[in-house]
C-alpha cells in the first residue's frame, strides 16, 4: 500500500514539474537601454524573448536553432512566462543553458 502511494505520488510530481520544450530558430538579438530582445520563431510563429541585460543568464543570443523551455509558473527570474534557452544538441536533457528570458506579450 505504501508503495503504491509513493509511486502516485512520484508520478503527479513529475507530471507538475514537467517543462515544455521545443525547438526554435533564433532569427536575431539586440540591446535597447539595458535590455536584451531576442527574436525567434516557435512553432511556426514569431516571438521576442526579453532580459534584463544586468542579469544571469542574460545575453544577446546568435542566429540559430535552440531548445526552448517553458518553465513552471513561479519559476524563473521574472515576473512572467519564464523560458530558458539551451544550445541545440540531440539531447535537449544534457545541453548547455544559454539565457533566461521573459516571453514578451
Amino acid at each position: 500500500m505504501k508503495t503504491t502511494l509513493f509511486v502516485l505520488m512520484l508520478l503527479t510530481a513529475m507530471q507538475l514539474l514537467a517543462v515544455d520544450k521545443a525547438l526554435v530558430t533564433v532569427k536575431s538579438s539586440s540591446v535597447n537601454n539595458g535590455e536584451v530582445i531576442v527574436t525567434i520563431h516557435a512553432e511556426g510563429k514569431p516571438l521576442e524573448l526579453q532580459c534584463t541585460q544586468s542579469a544571469p543568464f542574460c545575453k544577446t543570443i546568435q542566429a540559430g536553432s535552440y531548445w526552448m523551455v517553458r518553465l513552471p509558473p513561479n519559476h524563473g527570474l521574472y515576473d512572467c512566462d519564464n523560458v530558458d534557452l539551451f544550445a541545440q544538441a540531440d539531447d535537449p536533457e544534457t545541453a548547455q543553458k544559454v539565457g533566461e528570458f521573459c516571453i514578451s506579450k
